[in-house]
Order: C-alpha cells, then sequence, then structure tokens
C-alpha cells in the first residue's frame, strides 16, 4: 500500500507566499518523477511542476520564477514553495508520483488535494 498525504496550503493575500509539501509511505521500492498539479473551479487539472530522482524540473510557463519544486528523495518527500501568489493561482493543489513498489508494480498516484487561496 502506497499512499502520499500532502500539507500546506492555507489562505494568503495576492504577493504572498506558501509552502506545500508531500510525503510518499508505504511499500516503496522507488519514485520516479513526482510533480504538482491543481485545478480551479470550472476548469481542468493542469500541471504546475514536475521533478525527476535526479533533479531535473519543469515549470508550467504561469509559475516560472514564482515557484520552485525540490525533492528529498531520502524522505520520499516533494516540495512546492510558491511566492509571489497571485489570485488565479487559487486551486486545489495535488501531489503526483510515479512508483515502483516493493512488489515491482508502477503506478501514478495522488495525493487527497490542499486549497490553495490567494485573496487580492
Amino acid at each position: 500500500q502506497v499512499q502520499l498525504v500532502e500539507s500546506g496550503g492555507g489562505l494568503v493575500q495576492a504577493g504572498g507566499s506558501l509552502g506545500l509539501s508531500c510525503a510518499a509511505s508505504g511499500s516503496i521500492a522507488s519514485i520516479n518523477v513526482m510533480g504538482w498539479y491543481r485545478q480551479a473551479p470550472g476548469k481542468q487539472r493542469e500541471l504546475v511542476a514536475t521533478i525527476t530522482s535526479p533533479g531535473s524540473t519543469n515549470y508550467a510557463e504561469s509559475v516560472k520564477g514564482r515557484f520552485t519544486i525540490s525533492r528529498d528523495n531520502a524522505k520520499n518527500t516533494v516540495y512546492l514553495q510558491m511566492n509571489s501568489l497571485k489570485p488565479e493561482d487559487t486551486a486545489v493543489y495535488y501531489c503526483n508520483a510515479g512508483i515502483w513498489s516493493t512488489s515491482y508494480f508502477y503506478r501514478d498516484y495522488w495525493g487527497q488535494g490542499t486549497q490553495v487561496t490567494v485573496s487580492s
């Protein structure tokens, strides 16, 4: 059994900062790409940022220069530092990870989602 547990998020004023974290636990052999996605009301879920095991990153254009993704492979944890937040960043943020279980089974896992609300 593998699960992703997110923490962080909340309410912040425009221009402020928030940090998210997501820890993977369970029967994990290794983790491939980890990332963050978000879904605003009435919109499709979209990629925010991803990071590979060696540390290569990819960002959505809308968050480049403002958000930073990082990971701690020893802790099976991925982080998202969000600075200069805008009202349009308001969404539910989901953690995602491609995980090999100890039974040699690979699949994508999702966290439960955490709300980020940016007030203007």
